[in-house]
């Protein structure tokens, strides 16, 4: 392979890792960072911010149904819309909104991060055919989430109030977002010239189902975390601004996918993906046997540093099924994927409403992840 074409390769992976940049990290996940800010100034309640949540994760679940039928050669009209969208819901919630407004506009951005995360993946896997990019495209998550965090650190800082760091995140995830264009456009009409070398025998042949359901917990399992950790971390130490701790959080899922897509090259699928979510359910259940800072910071680096992983470990595992098959795995993944994250909201309502806390949501979610790793020999 040529160095203009390794240049090519690695500047379509940062490319893709821009959309899920918007899309997940300031799209879906910058309302965890927000979230302590809005009950603060009585916008909502956590109650309502739960039922936000389970918004944005029905909308992602709506998404998926919708990007099944998405192909990969239209895949670049789809990353540019989910990008522009994102950037106007994110804007839109600067308004005054009453509490149905939010939920509504947290339901159409999870539509959006869906579409972005399977327009992404089809892009650069299928139409650009450069696997080896995998890393670099779901980092983008992590890169999304640590920006964010930090714009609203110092949003914060310039004594803004929600509505102002809404605005902001709107702003600032265009720019992000409309960066990717320029290449986007350009590789619209032309697919790879040199498309990677398919996967072993090994790395193939593996269960489509099994794949799916483990997926799917995994969905519920990281989603407690990733709802709440900023509101655990505001309540529990209210010295330490949240934003940071999030920003970990993102920080940690940057350079895991890289690690986690080099054990997936060496164990396979199965074996990767069972060690991921036994190191996934020990970050989740830190919180609750320590509320120390270092706690907090070594939850957020564990869950941060495997949930992407687990992306990067099942969506390329997913796509060489799919090119075997003809059918888009990637969307069925993404659809049970937002199954299990609808499930961990209404988990933390109902154990809350029977009197108990977060610590007992986190427990359960632990307790799924355990499951979905011995689920995982199945693949």
């Amino acid at each position: 392979m040529t160095s203009s074409i390794r240049t090519a390769g690695l500047r379509a992976a940062a490319e893709a890792a821009l959309i899920l940049a918007v899309g997940m990290g300031f799209g879906r996940f910058a309302f965890t960072a927000v979230l302590p800010h809005m009950v603060e100034e009585g916008v909502i309640t956590l109650q309502q911010g739960s039922l936000a949540a389970s918004a944005n994760y029905a909308g992602y679940l709506l998404g998926a149904f919708v990007a099944v039928r998405a192909r990969a050669r239209h895949a670049h009209r789809l990353c540019l819309w989910s990008v522009v969208a994102t950037a106007l819901c994110l804007a839109v919630l600067a308004l005054p909104l009453p509490t149905w407004g939010i939920v509504a506009v947290r339901g159409i951005a999870g539509a959006l991060s869906a579409m972005s995360m399977v327009a992404a993946s089809l892009w650069l896997l299928e139409h650009r055919g450069h696997f080896r990019g995998a890393p670099l495209l779901y980092a983008g998550v992590g890169i999304g989430i640590a920006l964010s965090a930090e714009t609203l650190v110092l949003a914060a800082h310039a004594g803004l109030h929600s509505s102002g760091m809404w605005l902001v995140l709107g702003i600032a995830s265009l720019v992000v977002g409309l960066a990717a264009a320029p290449g986007l456009l350009a590789s619209a009409d032309r697919p790879a010239a040199v498309p990677d070398a398919p996967a072993s025998t090994a790395q193939a042949q593996i269960a489509a189902w099994p794949l799916t359901v483990v997926y799917g917990l995994a969905g519920l399992g990281y989603i407690v975390t990733a709802t709440y950790l900023p509101t655990l971390v505001h309540s529990a130490l209210p010295g330490l601004d949240p934003a940071h701790v999030w920003a970990v959080f993102g920080l940690g899922a940057v350079p895991s996918c890289f690690v986690w897509h080099r054990v997936h090259e060496r164990l396979g699928t199965r074996r990767a993906m069972q060690l991921n979510l036994l190191v996934q359910a020990v970050g989740v259940a830190l919180p609750t046997l320590s509320g120390s800072v270092a706690s907090y910071v070594l939850s957020a680096l564990l869950v941060g540093g495997t949930f992407t992983g687990a992306v990067t470990i099942a969506v390329p595992a997913a796509q060489r099924v799919a090119r075997r098959t003809g059918k888009n795995l990637v969307a069925t993944l993404t659809l049970f994927y937002g199954i299990g994250q609808i499930a961990g909201p209404v988990l933390v309502e109902v154990l809350r409403a029977h009197g108990n806390g977060l610590s007992s949501s986190l427990l359960a979610a632990t307790a799924v992840l355990l499951v979905a790793a011995l689920l995982a020999s199945r693949i």
